[in-house]
């Protein structure tokens, strides 16, 4: 599919980065009206003490109505293993409609099977209130945005365009990072880079959002790029990377890597939307953890 980009749209980007997961969420807002966009937005956890809490989005909250925006939409690139989304709390606040790529179903199938979820959970994607297919357009304000479907990473990643700028969710990592493990239920090394090259077909000013970032060898965190940039130097596609060879090196580095640290817990709400799982008879609410699953 060919994707139209308007590259004389610059919308106004806002970071926040979470410390604990090392994730960043955004602010998008255009810069021709009060309308923004939250994307990947974080809800604190301490997985220990089974304790949340809503410090990042009480952040993002305090930005947008310190700046008078009205939010439009929350969109989430994928269900995160490494994160719990709040976007029905800041939804509850703000407003705005939620949005993520409709292959959904096939994680909602895969891991309501794995949490043993039972028939009340609805594998339709219905918690959500848009679910984007590959070359979907959209609106926040004036500024005409599209979804890129780029899966790989899961099945239901997606790449929101806005602009002459790209929300890349963990498609895509820094050049010194690489890119994102495939080996998740529903993950595949193949797809993932072929969705990449999507990426790199883009205009070489493109920039370019991370959802993650690591410090690789220390440095500080950093978050936005350029397609010219990734194409030039990642150190997992740049420079010509046939096919053949990433998948190979993909699959041999996922098999020496941990599960990641909150993968359980997250699934578990991301798949909801960022919903808890229902109370129970007493009112209490409960996370599980299948055993040799994943």
């Amino acid at each position: 599919m060919s994707y139209r980009v308007n590259m004389a749209v610059t919308p106004e980007v806002e970071p926040f980065f979470d410390e604990a997961s090392n994730t960043i969420s955004y602010v998008v807002r255009d810069p021709g009206s009060d309308a923004c966009a939250v994307i990947d937005s974080v809800m604190d956890i301490d997985y220990a003490a089974g304790r949340i809490a809503y410090d990042h989005a009480d952040r993002m909250i305090g930005f947008i109505r310190e700046n008078g925006l009205d939010l439009e939409w929350l969109i989430e690139t994928h269900v995160h293993a490494d994160h719990l989304s709040a976007a029905p709390y800041i939804q509850s606040k703000l407003g705005g409609r939620l949005g993520i790529g409709r292959n959904i179903t096939l994680v909602q199938e895969t891991f309501g099977k794995i949490f043993n979820e039972g028939t009340e959970f609805q594998r339709d994607g219905s918690q959500f209130d848009r679910l984007f297919d590959d070359g979907d357009r959209y609106r926040i304000g004036g500024m005409e945005c599209f979804a890129i479907h780029t899966p790989g990473h899961t099945p239901a990643c997606m790449t929101h365009v806005i602009g002459d700028a790209a929300f890349v969710g963990d498609t895509l990592f820094m050049p010194d990072g690489g890119s994102a493990r495939a080996d998740f239920p529903g993950g595949d090394a193949g797809e993932l880079y072929d969705s990449i090259q999507k990426l790199l077909d883009m205009p070489e000013e493109m920039r370019l959002f991370m959802c993650h970032d690591y410090g690789p060898n220390g440095r500080e965190i950093r978050w936005e790029t350029t397609v010219g940039a990734e194409k030039a130097h990642n150190i997992h596609v740049g420079g010509g990377t046939s096919r053949e060879d990433f998948v190979k090196f993909r699959t041999e580095r996922d098999a020496s890597l941990a599960m990641p640290r909150l993968i359980l817990p997250s699934l578990q709400v991301n798949m909801r939307a960022g919903e808890l799982p229902p109370a129970d008879e007493t009112g209490k609410r409960f996370l599980k953890v299948p055993l040799n699953e994943l």
